[in-house]
């Protein structure tokens, strides 16, 4: 959450001993070597050594946070405004290549005016290396922290300090790529107050938070908790594998999936989950309240968690595109640092308006398809409530779907459905039952494998009679179900994950599938029309 609390601004040494554990602090720094710098800069660099104590604008080391040993490379700004010129660059990069080495977690404090403009283009080019070093750190699933400190800007701002997994911000802090007073020079007019402070990054989804620093360490062992996890679980078996479909109609259902009071992706993961980090926006300048993102932890099973928010009053949460290239953030996330990926479902449908159409709401839900059908990251969906159209379907994707009793899956909502085809809303309730929305019918057909069971009255039970029992059964079946699949290997998660869509309705033709190549959608696992579980419905 962002905060209006003023802060003093730390030096490199003080933000350094109030994150790390007391006494945990071993420099990783060698002896600077200077380039060959004039008389003019030779004078500046050792008035700036005098003055700070320190040789260079970065330290860099390891130290414990909370235990948990970490990597850190801190701006000093006090030494010549934080500016990077080549022995600085140099000292990042031997830093991070050695937190890669010896995988570590890295968090980064740049405070930093940018390149060193005594030293030019050369400087300036160092910030290719630096980005080059956190990539392949990143690549290596090692979590890339940053916590952007007053001020940032430029080429630092435009290199190194946007590349986190996770960004927090200084309260107060001035960040953006601009300098105001190069602004003011150039155009002889100030720059757009409050614009460049870590608040109103904040506002439009460019940072996660914003956190004076004697809370980042509490910001920082959260993430490393669910980021850094142990061996997979072993997890018993769920009550609730033995849950059948209600035997409530297709349109029961909808009405009960429509109780403003129903448990929501928020109660989920407040009572359902253990450890809850929420993220921010994009990172690109947009959020949008229709979804959320989050690191989180069901039980011992830490994941990435992407859904739909339910509306609050006068609040509009119909996704937009902005709320799908959140998701796929979350999406990357989940690759980059091997985390599975659970994806919550519950809307009345993608929002419907000129923004939307413009901002390529339809593309958006096709890229989404595209990275969930691939991903490389075990995946769960959960059929929370409602499941209407594009809005749905852009989330669903997964190696297995869990499903509450009454949630439902359609093309569009049932209303919209029987004005298409009968030009009147009034057959809504035919129109469920025809089309197969249920969780019967997706149960059946193979889309719904683990169904969460709904406590109440017959098969009219609904979750928002005990909506914190609820969240707390179908959070033990995501902790079964990420766990599962964390045993598994992609390699044969992924083709089981395009079989299953790939027969869907029982249509596919056997001609077209290979079951000897691994690049087609081959026959891994029983044609649905086959399995057991058609023989049991068969048989009631």
């Amino acid at each position: 959450m962002p905060t209006q609390q003023q802060v003093r601004h730390l030096d490199a040494t003080e933000l350094i001993a109030a994150v790390l554990d007391p006494g945990s602090y071993r420099s990783w720094d060698a002896p600077v070597v200077d380039p060959d710098p004039g008389p003019e800069y030779r004078q500046e660099l050792a008035a700036a050594r005098a003055r700070t104590g320190v040789d260079e604008s970065v330290l860099t080391g390891e130290g414990l946070i909370r235990g948990r040993r970490v990597a850190v490379i801190v701006s000093e700004f006090r030494f010549l405004a934080g500016s990077i010129g080549l022995a600085a660059a140099e000292r990042i990069v031997n830093a991070v290549e050695r937190a890669t080495q010896e995988g570590l977690p890295l968090l980064a404090g740049p405070a930093s005016g940018g390149t060193r403009m005594q030293e030019g283009t050369i400087a300036f080019l160092s910030m290719v290396k630096i980005s080059a070093a956190v990539r392949a750190h990143r690549q290596a699933g090692l979590p890339y922290l940053v916590y952007l400190r007053h001020p940032t800007t430029g080429g630092v701002m435009a290199s190194w300090g946007s590349l986190g997994h996770i960004t927090v911000a200084e309260p107060g802090a001035l960040l953006g790529f601009l300098g105001p007073r190069v602004y003011e020079a150039l155009y002889g007019i100030p720059f757009p107050e409050n614009v460049q402070v870590a608040e109103n990054l904040f506002d439009k989804g460019l940072v996660d938070a914003v956190v004076p620093p004697w809370q980042l360490s509490d910001v920082v062992d959260r993430a490393l908790s669910i980021l850094v996890s142990g061996p997979n679980p072993r997890v018993a078996p769920p009550r609730t594998l033995s849950v059948k479909p209600s035997k409530a109609g297709a349109w029961e259902s909808i009405e009960i999936s429509r109780n403003p009071r129903r448990p929501d992706l928020r109660q989920l993961l407040a009572h359902g989950a253990r450890d809850v980090l929420p993220l921010n926006g994009t990172g690109q300048g947009e959020k949008d309240p229709g979804l959320l993102l989050a690191l989180a932890r069901f039980g011992q099973k830490s994941c990435v968690v992407i859904g739909h928010t339910r509306p609050r009053p006068s609040q509009q949460t119909a996704m937009g595109p902005a709320s799908l290239r959140e998701a796929r953030r979350g999406m990357r996330l989940a690759e980059e640092l091997g985390l599975p990926l659970l994806t919550v479902i519950d809307t009345g449908g993608a929002a419907l308006s000129r923004e939307a159409e413009e901002g390529g709401l339809a593309g958006e839900i096709a890229r989404s398809l595209h990275d969930l059908i691939g991903l490389n990251s075990p995946t769960v969906s959960v059929l929370l409530g409602q499941g209407a159209g594009g809005g749905a379907l852009a989330l669903l994707p997964a190696d297995r779907t869990i499903a509450a009793q009454h949630a439902w899956l359609s093309p569009l909502p049932p209303e919209g459905a029987s004005a298409i085809v009968h030009r009147s809303t009034d057959f809504a309730p035919a129109m469920s039952e025809a089309q197969g929305v249920s969780v019967a019918s997706l149960y059946a057909s193979g889309l719904v494998e683990h169904i969460i069971d709904e406590r109440g009255i017959g098969d009219n039970g609904d979750a928002a009679l005990e909506a914190k029992a609820f969240c707390q059964r179908l959070g033990q079946a995501i902790e079964y179900e990420l766990a599962t699949l964390s045993s598994a290997g992609i390699g044969e998660l992924l083709p089981q994950r395009l079989d299953k869509y790939r027969n869907l309705g029982g249509l596919a033709a056997p001609s077209l599938i290979s079951p000897s190549s691994p690049d087609t959608f081959g026959a891994v696992t029983p044609g649905l029309l086959d399995s057991p579980r058609m023989q049991e419905l068969d048989e009631h």
